[in-house]
């Protein structure tokens, strides 16, 4: 293993890891912390669910991810977050990051959230999402991390012990000698994590060459797509093709959206415009009795028959806060994972095998619920969605797990198109 990736959520993972395949890294995601040994793959990405878990209890599964990556052989560790910085002062980030630092034994590492290809840039230490700052985007209202300033040293120095300090574009503009020699001086400056600009992919390649051969490094997907040619450079890496291939199936498709982000909703929305089959959870009624579940899986279960079903629970900000307001965070949160978890047995219990989740807490209740080990990843559906492979009672199983914030309106239909579903 030359590389081994810590993810704090369902939908990250799986969207480093086509960053890889991509780039011919072979490439496997487990679930969780495996309790057996490592599958051999030239990178294994575990998904773990920390993102917005209590920063004591991210900090202990993040190590004992790095614990079984190390034992594994992994050259190299990195950290992947969210390309926006999903974040409170308490962390989870700045723990995380603390922790593996010290355990690698390493006082130097960068923070890089940016995905150019997904509209995240960071210029001068500030987190755009297309035209606009973070703080002006659609996750300020962000029911469990809302981001309120865009300035990500600022951000990151109350969640962590270690000074942070700022790698600027100029300098990453000019290569990756310039930015070793920037990192080194900002480490003598007792600088421990430093945030890297990076405005186009250049930049991340830039990034990752400079940085191949650190200990640690914390950053979103977009870095990873410079470090299979810096490791092909070094002799590590002998890219492979083939990487993104997976087994053809066969059966019904359907869709289940646990995520209120603004590009969810439009996704929503044009499922609904171009006449295909949706259904909406109702929070309150599912707090009320199992009868709203019951009824939305044999609903569910009937549209199958007529073609894929969307089954979602995305609404805007105002409808999710007047239901945090009665149900609170937590239970309605919880709630709605509970069902969905609960929907996508009985759709793969009636021949389901082409499955698309929006949403990384609903993505990784149902690959828990479905009781998955490990993920193939396949071809990108969009930058930072790629199809994956799973077994399911022994039988293939496409999923698509998709971070609420990524793919354009249409994405629903498009990953189900290549995947061979007919609409």
């Amino acid at each position: 293993m030359i590389l081994g990736v810590i993810a704090d959520d369902f939908t990250g993972a799986t969207d480093v890891a086509g960053m890889l395949v991509g780039a011919g890294m072979r490439t496997v995601q487990v679930i969780g912390v495996p309790e057996g040994p490592m599958p051999e793959a030239d990178a294994v990405v575990v998904a773990l669910k920390t993102r917005t878990c209590p920063p004591a209890e991210a900090v202990a599964q993040s190590l004992a991810a790095l614990h079984a990556l190390r034992a594994a052989g992994a050259r190299q560790i990195y950290f992947k977050y969210c390309s926006t910085f999903d974040s409170t002062p308490q962390g989870n980030i700045g723990p995380v990051a603390d922790a593996l630092m010290d355990a690698l034994g390493t006082d130097l590492a960068i923070a890089c959230p940016a995905f150019p290809d997904n509209g995240r840039t960071v210029f001068r230490g500030h987190l755009f999402v297309g035209d606009v700052l973070l703080s002006d985007s659609g996750m300020r209202q962000h029911p469990l991390t809302p981001m309120t300033d865009a300035n990500l040293v600022r951000v990151l120095q109350p969640q962590t012990r270690r000074r942070v300090g700022l790698l600027a574009q100029p300098v990453v503009a000019r290569g990756a000698q310039p930015v070793r020699a920037k990192l080194q001086a900002l480490r003598t400056e007792g600088v421990g994590l430093v945030v890297a600009d990076a405005v186009a992919n250049e930049d991340l390649l830039t990034l990752a060459e400079a940085c191949a051969d650190h200990p640690l490094i914390t950053a979103g997907s977009g870095v990873a797509l410079g470090l299979p040619p810096a490791y092909a450079r070094r002799g590590w890496l002998q890219p492979d093709a083939g990487s993104a291939q997976l087994t053809p199936v066969q059966g019904p498709a359907a869709v289940l959206a646990g995520s209120c982000s603004e590009a969810t909703q439009a996704q929503v929305a044009c499922w609904k415009a171009g006449g295909r089959t949706a259904l909406q959870i109702d929070p309150l009624a599912l707090a009320q009795n199992d009868r709203h579940a019951q009824d939305l899986q044999a609903k569910a279960l009937e549209a199958l028959a007529r073609g894929p079903v969307l089954v979602y629970a995305t609404a805007d900000a105002a409808q999710v806060k007047a239901v945090q307001g009665k149900l609170g965070t937590a239970e309605a949160g919880e709630r709605v994972e509970r069902c969905l978890a609960e929907l996508a047995r009985a759709l793969l219990g009636a021949g389901v095998r082409r499955l698309v989740v929006a949403g990384g807490e609903s993505s990784g209740a149902v690959t828990q619920a479905l009781g998955l080990q490990q993920l193939r990843i396949g071809a990108p559906i969009c930058p930072g969605v790629p199809w994956t492979q799973g077994l399911w009672e022994g039988q293939p199983l496409w999923l698509a797990l998709k971070s609420g914030n990524f793919g354009g309106p249409d994405f629903f239909a498009e990953a189900l198109q290549q995947a061979g579903v007919a609409l």
